[in-house]
């Protein structure tokens, strides 16, 4: 991690407004004790009012903090309830960004939005997701980044099983179920295959380049017209 976002993320982590000592921020960051004070020391050092010391705790000071977030009560409702899909359904790495998101926008509400926060009586059960179904989420959509070739085997609803080399194109959350829509090196054309019906799942080393005919925006195509406008 470059130190900028190290320094951004440890502020994040004091908005919160919670007292957190240098050994949980380490911890949260992967890095030593000793670095953290460093950096508490250089942010204070640039103006920014953080309060306590080594051996206590640390916090950001709220009268000097960010101006407060002005939402409408609709806006805060989809933006509490989207951070809610996304714990509730996200990879590991969503679910710990969704819980930073809600309590950087909670930290910086005014008063009459904070009551509003906690009346939003919108839930998303994620009990489905395990962790096994959350790492896979995670595994794949960064092999969607970074352009690697996955291969796993994979059991259709009929129980037909077969051996997969895919190029993944994107992730997409349809009806309770993740699916990968990807290029199949075995049937040479797009297919969309259900996360949960995946098994041994790897990301090789090997790399690919979109062509022309097994680019997203060609899948996105072949996708009824009503359906396109999903994928914004």
């Amino acid at each position: 991690m470059r130190r900028a976002d190290r320094l951004f993320r440890i502020v994040q982590f004091l908005r919160s407004g919670r007292l957190l000592t240098a050994q949980k921020l380490a911890e949260k960051l992967e890095v030593s004790q000793r670095t953290i004070y460093r950096d508490v020391q250089d942010l204070q050092a640039s103006g920014m009012p953080i309060e306590g010391e080594a051996g206590v705790g640390y916090t950001l000071r709220r009268d000097e903090d960010l101006p407060p977030l002005m939402f409408t009560r609709e806006e805060l409702t989809a933006l509490v309830l989207g951070a809610r899909l996304v714990r509730a359904w996200g990879g590991a790495e969503n679910v710990a960004a969704a819980n930073q998101a809600l309590q950087r926008i909670e930290a910086v509400l005014p008063a009459e939005l904070r009551n509003d926060f906690d009346s939003i009586l919108l839930y998303a059960p994620g009990f489905r997701m395990t962790k096994l179904l959350r790492d896979r989420l995670d595994m794949l959509h960064a092999a969607c980044k970074t352009q690697r070739v996955v291969r796993f085997g994979y059991v259709k609803e009929d129980g037909t099983a077969s051996e997969r080399d895919v190029r993944p194109l994107l992730l997409a959350f349809w009806s309770g179920a993740w699916t990968l829509a990807a290029w199949c090196e075995l049937r040479e054309d797009f297919r969309t295959f259900r996360m949960d019906r995946m098994q041994e799942v790897a990301v090789l080393e090997r790399t690919f380049v979109p062509k022309r005919g097994q680019r997203i925006e060609d899948y996105l195509k072949m996708l009824p017209a009503q359906d396109r406008h999903l994928f914004g």
